[in-house]
Order: structure tokens, then C-alpha cells, then sequence
């Protein structure tokens, strides 16, 4: 199964068409939430895992699914698109037309905010009670959940974005120790300068997401948690010189990176470290899972630690699922909140994705090395919110600093610019 992920360009036809089709099929809706046929046994699931380790996940998670409700059809969903970018447009376009999957992949935080506003999907705290998911999901996470005393979506994991994956064959031809880890962002130049020498790539990265990815991992490296959290609930000024100091980080990294990034995916990156092409690559844990498929093994062909800097924090993002109003099956999309929440679609799920499950009673020994690390760091670590999946900024924040990153890394901005366009970002 190929790690590519489609293109938006590629797609754009087809979903127009999904759209059309999708419409006519939906919108004969009666007042009670059922199609006009009365039937509510089966379940549209929208998501963007279409390829690679998520596409593996989403696979394990129906087949508990199916085991749990036989008598409900699932029907996918997922459309193609680096981070969601291709799904959410194409989301947005049918809630505003009032034809709503019955159930669709958000990041929890405050990604959710933009469609509570609009009253887009439902309060679900009474499903935490009916799964008792308030008894297995830790007391952080419920909080970080929680808006204005409601909860409207249920997690299927958690990841942690702020990790770097490194090939040692890379890193001992450059004479590196490949068991090294770095203090901070500081630390790390000298070992991106010797492979640079070699003519290896030192750091892979892809498209703006993951540009904002590593930028977020800077900013939090060098302002610290509190620091980087402060830019988020407004305790932080993002014209101060200590943000100036990140940018600066910031922009030094992506010197090292490779010049054909702007035309690939998360998948394409990553892909480089395993291939040898290149020593590093920042990215989110979904990366182990890649690494694993292609036959990998921890320790030997790759290594894995936190962004310099940020070690004993946990940049936190969980993959959540909702329930839209007027989701035209309603209790095929409850039955699928069960499962996602049931430590049976955790641990399916989470095992192949490379997450860790968001319930706290799930076995440790059921998961990778990898993942029993992780569990562990979320057990201890300072959690912070993710700004490029969605946990720290609402999507119209995200949209403009990913804009503003997209003009920096392609020189259309200079680091004054892009300072000034990223605190405006942040005040609209």
C-alpha cells in the first residue's frame, strides 16, 4: 500500500462529484433525524485517513466496529489530503449546505470551537455517561474537552507532535553518535551542519503543515510550556524578542531542510529517513507507524526522541469524532462513538496508527516499544495543546499563520514580516 498521499489538485473532480452525489442522497431528511425511508442502519464516516498507517488504522478500528454493531453498515468517507486540508473543505462546504455526514474526524481543542459557534454539531456529555468514558479518560483530557461545560466529540487517540525520527546509518556517516539527543534547538546545529557535509539531507520536511509542525516545535523548544502556551490565551507577546529568538531557530532549520518540500506529504518525508536520503525529520508519532510497515526496526534502522528543548513536554493532539446536527442516521453515528470510545477500538486502532489510546485502562503491553514510551510521557509529562492539528488555535488562526509560513519558507516574507503577520494571525 503506497504511503503517498493524493493530492487536493488530483481529487478536486472527484469530490466535486462526491458532493453532488452525497447531496442527492441526503437530502430528503425527516424531522426526526432518520432518512425518509425511516432506515438509520448505517453509518457515513468522515474522515481524511484515506492512505498509509492512517488508512490501517481506520481498517482495524471498522473491523471492531463491524464485530460490535453487525447490523449497522459503515460506510467511508475519507477523502485524501495531507492533515485533512482536502476533507475539511469539502466538509465545510456540506454543513453549510445542511448535509452533514453522520459522523466526522476533527482534532479535539479548540478546532471544535469554529463549529460549535455555528452550531454545527452536538452536545454529546450524555454519551460520556451512557460509555462511561468519564471513568477512562483522564481528568486533563476531559478539560481540554470540555467547552462551557459540554463535551462534542469523542477521542480515538492521542498523539504527540513534537517528536524527531532519525536514521543512524545517516548519522554515523556524517560521525555522529546515532544514540544522541540534543538539549536544545542550539545544541542541534552542529550535528545538521556535519550532515550537510556529507550531502545528505539533515532535516526532510514537506508541505506548510508540516512547516508548521517544526515551527511550533521551535517556538515551544525556545519559549518553554508555559511560554509557548502563553501565546495562545494572549500571556505571551508574539512581537517579544524571545519569539523573535524562535523565528530566528525557526528560520535557521528549514535552511537545512530539502529544497523540493513545498510538493510533498508527511508520508514523502518520513519516507526520506527510512530511504537513507536524509538524517532527521520532525513529525508527529503517526511517523512510527510508517516506519514499522516498512519493516523497520527501533533502535537499529531508526531512532526517535522529543524536539531538542522539549523533553518532559508532551504537545498534545487527539483525532476526535463527532455528532453533527441533522446527521441523517443518528444511531448508526452513536453505535460508532461507542466503539471509537470502547477499549476494543482503542487498542485495534491505536496499534495500527502508532497513537496511543486516550482511555487509561488499555494495556501497555498491547502496544509497540514506541507507544509504551509514549504512554508513559502522557502518564508524566507537561501537556500542551498542538497548533497544527488543531488542539491550540481555532481553524481560522491556523489557516492565517499557516499562510504567513507558506509566504516565510518560500522567501515572499522576511523574519520582521513574518513575526508581525504571525501576531496578527493570532489577534484576529
Amino acid at each position: 500500500m503506497t504511503r503517498k498521499l493524493m493530492r487536493f489538485t488530483a481529487v478536486a473532480a472527484a469530490l466535486a462529484v462526491a458532493s453532488l452525489s452525497l447531496s442527492s442522497c441526503g437530502s430528503d431528511n425527516k424531522d426526526d433525524g432518520t432518512t425518509a425511508s425511516g432506515s438509520d442502519n448505517e453509518v457515513e464516516v468522515f474522515t481524511w485517513w484515506a492512505s498509509g498507517s492512517e488508512k490501517l488504522g481506520l481498517d482495524a478500528l471498522v473491523g471492531v466496529f463491524n464485530t460490535q454493531h453487525p447490523d449497522i453498515k459503515f460506510v467511508n468517507g475519507a477523502v485524501a489530503g495531507g492533515a485533512g486540508s482536502a476533507a475539511k473543505d469539502l466538509l465545510q462546504s456540506r454543513l453549510q449546505a445542511k448535509n452533514p455526514p453522520d459522523t466526522f474526524q476533527a482534532h479535539a481543542g479548540a478546532e471544535l470551537t469554529d463549529y460549535i459557534a455555528a452550531g454545527q454539531i452536538q452536545d454529546i456529555s450524555d454519551l460520556y455517561t451512557e460509555f462511561k468514558l468519564t471513568d477512562v479518560f483522564p481528568a486533563d483530557l476531559l478539560s481540554r474537552l470540555t467547552v462551557d461545560g459540554k463535551i462534542y466529540s469523542i477521542p480515538s487517540n492521542i498523539h504527540r507532535a513534537n517528536m524527531v525520527w532519525a536514521n543512524p546509518a545517516v548519522l554515523t556517516e556524517a560521525g555522529l553518535d546515532p544514540t544522541a539527543t540534543y538539549a536544545t534547538i542550539a545544541d542541534w546545529f552542529p550535528a545538521l551542519d556535519a550532515v550537510k557535509a556529507t550531502g545528505k539531507t539533515p532535516l526532510s520536511v514537506a508541505t506548510t503543515w508540516t512547516q508548521v509542525n517544526l515551527l511550533e516545535t521551535v517556538l515551544l523548544a525556545d519559549l518553554g510550556a508555559d511560554g509557548y502556551s502563553g501565546l495562545w490565551d494572549g500571556k505571551t507577546d508574539w512581537t517579544s524578542p524571545e519569539v523573535t529568538a524562535a523565528l530566528t531557530d525557526f528560520q535557521k532549520l528549514m535552511s537545512y531542510t530539502n529544497t523540493d518540500r513545498d510538493g510533498l506529504d508527511w508520508p514523502d518525508a518520513t519516507q526520506q529517513v527510512i530511504d537513507g536520503q536524509a538524517a532527521f525529520n520532525v513529525m508527529g508519532d503517526w511517523a512510527v507507524a510508517a516506519f514499522e510497515e516498512a519493516g523497520k526496526k527501533p533502535g537499529t534502522d531508526f531512532t526517535y526522541f522529543p524536539v531538542p528543548g522539549t523533553d518532559g513536554v508532551f504537545d498534545f493532539l487527539a483525532d476526535s469524532f463527532t455528532l453533527p446536527v441533522g446527521a441523517p442516521h443518528p444511531n448508526g453515528a452513536k453505535a460508532w462513538l461507542e466503539t471509537v470510545g470502547s477499549l476494543e477500538g482503542q487498542t485495534a486502532f491505536n496499534k495500527a496508527k502508532g497513537s496511543i489510546p486516550a482511555r487509561t485502562d488499555a494495556n501497555p503491553k498491547d502496544f509497540s516499544e514506541y507507544q509504551q514510551t509514549a504512554i508513559t510521557s502522557f502518564g508524566k509529562d507537561t501537556i500542551v495543546s498542538s497548533l497544527a492539528h488543531g488542539a491550540a488555535a481555532p481553524i481560522a488562526t491556523l489557516n492565517a499563520i499557516s499562510d504567513a509560513t507558506s509566504k516565510f519558507t518560500t522567501g515572499a516574507s522576511d523574519l520582521a514580516t513574518y513575526q508581525s503577520d504571525l501576531a496578527a494571525a493570532v489577534t484576529k
